[in-house]
C-alpha cells in the first residue's frame, strides 16, 4: 500500500498542473443528438452506486483521463493522433466526482463539448503509448457498453512510474466514454493491482458508465 500511496501522490500533483496542449484533433464524426433534458448535476445521484466505505471528493483540477491516468500535463502520444482519445472533453466545462476506497480511485465526469468520437483515431488506435516525465503507459482499446442514442469508447491503461531512488510504482485504469450529443461523460476506475483489499471487479467500470447516462438524462 506505500507504493499505491506514492503513486496518488504523484498522480494528484500532476492532476493539480496546467492543461496539457493535445495534438490537433482530426476530422470526427458527427455526434448523435443529446437526449432532451440532460442535466450534467445528476451526475451526484450515481454516487449511491459505489460499495460502502468510499470517501468522495471533488474532481481534480485536470479531469480528462490522461491526467487521471496519472500523466503530467505535458505528456505525449505515440501515435499522436490517439493522444485525443484520452481527452475527450477538451476545454469543456465539467461536473462530476471522485471517490477513493481501499485499493481503487473512482471518477465520474460529464463536460459540455460538442465534439463526437474519432471513427478514424479508433481505427488506427487498438493499442498506443503515453509519456510524461517520470511516467509511461500503454493505453488499448477494449469494448465499451452499449448506450442508447450514442457513441461509446473503452480503454484500458497501465501505467508505470519511477520515483526517487528508482522505486517503480504501477496502476491500472478501466475508461468508459459516451458521447451525448453536446456533453460526454465518462467513467474512469483506477487500481493498484498490488493491493489485497477487494477490486470492484469487471464490469464494475462499464457499468457505472451506463448507470451515469441514465441518471444525465433523468
Amino acid at each position: 500500500m506505500r507504493v499505491f500511496a506514492s503513486w496518488l501522490a504523484v498522480a494528484a500533483c500532476v492532476a493539480a498542473c496546467s492543461p496539457a496542449q493535445a495534438p490537433a484533433p482530426t476530422e470526427a464524426t458527427s455526434p448523435p443528438a443529446a437526449r432532451a433534458g440532460l442535466d450534467p448535476l445528476r451526475i451526484e445521484r450515481v454516487r449511491s452506486d459505489l460499495p460502502t466505505g468510499y470517501e468522495f471528493t471533488p474532481l481534480p483540477a485536470r479531469a480528462e483521463p490522461i491526467a487521471l491516468w496519472g500523466l503530467g500535463p505535458q505528456w505525449t502520444a505515440d501515435p499522436a493522433s490517439c493522444g485525443g482519445l484520452g481527452d475527450p472533453a477538451g476545454d469543456g466545462p465539467v461536473h462530476g466526482w471522485s471517490a477513493s476506497g481501499p485499493g481503487n480511485i473512482v471518477y465520474a465526469v460529464v463536460a459540455a463539448t460538442g465534439v463526437g468520437l474519432d471513427q478514424a483515431s479508433l481505427d488506427a488506435c487498438g493499442s498506443w503509448n503515453l509519456s510524461a516525465g517520470h511516467t509511461a503507459g500503454v493505453v488499448t482499446v477494449v469494448d465499451p457498453p452499449v448506450v442508447d442514442g450514442a457513441q461509446t469508447l473503452g480503454l484500458s491503461t497501465d501505467a508505470t512510474t519511477t520515483v526517487e531512488g528508482g522505486t517503480e510504482t504501477h496502476s491500472q485504469a478501466e475508461t468508459f466514454v459516451a458521447y451525448l450529443g453536446d456533453h460526454v461523460a465518462y467513467v474512469t476506475v483506477v487500481t493498484d493491482p498490488g493491493s489485497s483489499a477487494p477490486s470492484l471487479g469487471p464490469g464494475f467500470a462499464s457499468d457505472l458508465l451506463v448507470k451515469t447516462v441514465a441518471a444525465l438524462r433523468g
